[in-house]
């Protein structure tokens, strides 16, 4: 549908400045509460900047690469930007709720679109306890952190740690170590998506540990508590042929 309303965004990067700025003169520009469609112009980290920033807009979100990997983008081609967006294929995805409790007895809330993770401090490694539903699970996992990633975050740091590629429609989790040395073989763990896990960091005084919820870092967590959050949906799009569920699927046979 040619007549739909774009707020359009970009990231600070001088390529992506430009593009948005040919793509308004073009298509013209929308504050976010008026308009049909968000697209973000930028690399990933932009376009998770903006997913949370505009979470609760109700606003279905479309991405132009001008960043790197692209992998939550699509390709640039400003000629057929509105015809693309028409057709575009939606992917739904929910964030994950962190609270996480400081050395201080302070909480912090977050909200974390691919994974909450935990990292030790200092180089000395960390030990945490966790917890799924109240049951503990794991007394000590030694290591330098542990993350739980979302579908749509499975693809991100959870790889990179050799944690599973889970497909964008399944209702599961991806628990995953980091650098375990206690226990070594423990490769981690498939929760459903209603999980409630709990972190509890063991001896924070002489192996703290860090709290990040995607970039939001809490310094000194003694405990964490994440849960996924259905009360908040988000909407992206994705060019036609390349959805979500079809890029977690190529990353799966590594082409």
């Amino acid at each position: 549908m040619a007549d739909q309303r774009l707020c359009i965004l970009s990231s600070a990067k001088p390529q992506a400045v430009e593009t948005a700025a040919a793509l308004r003169a073009r298509f013209g520009d929308h504050g976010p509460a008026d308009c049909d469609v968000i697209v973000a112009v930028g690399g990933d980290g932009f376009m998770l900047e903006t997913l949370r920033a505009f979470m609760k807009a109700g606003k279905p979100v479309y991405g132009v690469n001008c960043g790197t990997v692209g992998f939550l983008m699509n390709a640039a081609d400003p000629d057929a930007l509105p015809a693309r967006i028409a057709e575009a294929e939606e992917a739904i995805i929910h964030p994950l709720s962190m609270k996480a409790v400081d050395d201080a007895g302070k909480t912090h809330i977050a909200l974390a679109i691919n994974e909450v993770s935990l990292f030790r401090q200092t180089r000395q490694s960390a030990r945490i306890r966790i917890l799924v539903n109240a049951k503990v699970r794991m007394e000590s996992l030694t290591c330098d952190g542990v993350l739980l990633a979302t579908p749509a975050g499975s693809t991100a740091y959870n790889l990179s740690a050799h944690g599973p590629i889970l497909p964008i429609s399944a209702d599961l989790l991806a628990l995953t170590p980091i650098s375990a040395f206690r226990p070594r073989r423990w490769k981690g763990a498939l929760l459903p998506h209603d999980a409630v896990v709990r972190f509890e960091a063991l001896e924070p005084d002489q192996r703290p540990v860090s709290a990040v919820a995607d970039n939001q870092e809490v310094r000194n967590a003694v405990s964490v508590e994440t849960r996924e959050n259905r009360d908040i949906a988000m909407t992206l799009l994705f060019d036609r042929g390349q959805s979500l569920d079809e890029r977690i699927l190529r990353e799966q046979f590594d082409y």
